[in-house]
């Protein structure tokens, strides 16, 4: 089975240079990434590789040095030929979609508009491009990997025949699925007023703010800071997964905030958001003291005038 990464030619805040490069990419059945400063990191051992970009990038605190590592990593290592590519522009757009044809190289000055080194080769399809969602969908991060029923929910309707023939068994409830993609953008626009004022969505010393915060174990849905205590809080929206998945999920991020960012005397909560009560899930936080759930609700209604 493929599997399906989401990666970012370049940064899309200037859209000069992204068309520029993404122009040449698309022409040449490529995708490249940056982290020039790195050096050739493509056969050296993890532990060298680390070593590597702490000394890259000396500046940058150390989760952040962790998570370039991880995924320069999985682009030489885990990214296989077969698997699925996902272009994206900004965290809005799906650029292309397309299949891994070779194995990474490192190729300094094969772009011609771009200094980037890291290179894939990649068949891109002609269907879809450029598709727009009317929310952020993508992670922040340059690459993630996504699981199928994310990869389904970005091409769902377009037929391109990528499409694994069997549906998403790590989805229960499509409907939700979809609504609680678009439900996280409102919560986060909406946060002070959701939560009285009693949290704040966290931005850390790099300006990375806390929705689809990216980690070296996937994005975390929102992260928030509690002021009061000081304290950080996970929230992960249900999406349609099945309880176990979500609670093993929500678990393995507490469990990468505590490591990485709680200094002396933080503590670490989880908040799991669902549209309707779910016995699995309620047994499975039977056993933790730590991790409440929120249920929410849409009103939709008509009217004969404004």
């Amino acid at each position: 089975m493929p599997r399906y990464w989401v990666i970012a030619p370049v940064e899309s805040k200037k859209p000069g240079l992204f068309d520029r490069v993404w122009q040449f990419d698309l022409a040449n059945n490529l995708i490249s990434i940056g982290w020039t400063e790195a050096g050739d990191v493509s056969e050296i051992s993890r532990d060298k590789l680390n070593d590597a970009m702490a000394s890259a990038y000396p500046q940058k605190p150390p989760q952040t040095k962790a998570l370039y590592a991880n995924m320069l990593w999985d682009f030489y290592h885990a990214i296989a030929p077969g698997d699925v590519v996902v272009a994206r522009r900004g965290r809005k757009v799906l650029a292309a979609v397309g299949k891994v044809t070779r194995p990474a190289i490192y190729s300094p000055g094969k772009n011609p508009a771009i200094s980037h080194p890291h290179f894939l080769e990649v068949a891109w399809q002609e269907q879809p491009r450029n598709k727009p969602f009317p929310a952020i969908v993508f992670p922040m991060q340059t690459l993630a990997e996504l699981d199928e029923a994310e990869y389904q929910s970005f091409v769902e309707g377009s037929g391109i025949p990528i499409v694994a023939s069997e549906p998403a068994k790590a989805v229960e409830d499509q409907s939700s699925f979809f609504l609680e993609k678009y439900l996280e953008e409102f919560v986060v626009s909406n946060f002070k007023t959701i939560f009285k004022g009693e949290l704040e969505v966290y931005e850390d010393a790099d300006g990375n703010i806390g929705q689809q915060y990216g980690t070296d174990v996937g994005p975390i849905d929102i992260l928030a800071i509690e002021p009061k205590s000081n304290s950080f809080l996970v929230i992960e929206l249900k999406k349609g997964r099945p309880a176990d998945q979500v609670v093993g999920q929500i678990l393995r991020y507490m469990g990468w905030v505590k490591r990485n960012l709680c200094k002396e005397g933080q503590t670490v909560k989880g908040l799991i958001i669902c549209r309707d009560p779910d016995t699995k899930l309620s047994y499975a936080l039977e056993m933790t003291s730590n991790i409440d759930v929120r249920y929410y609700s849409v009103a939709f209604k008509l009217r004969e005038a404004p």
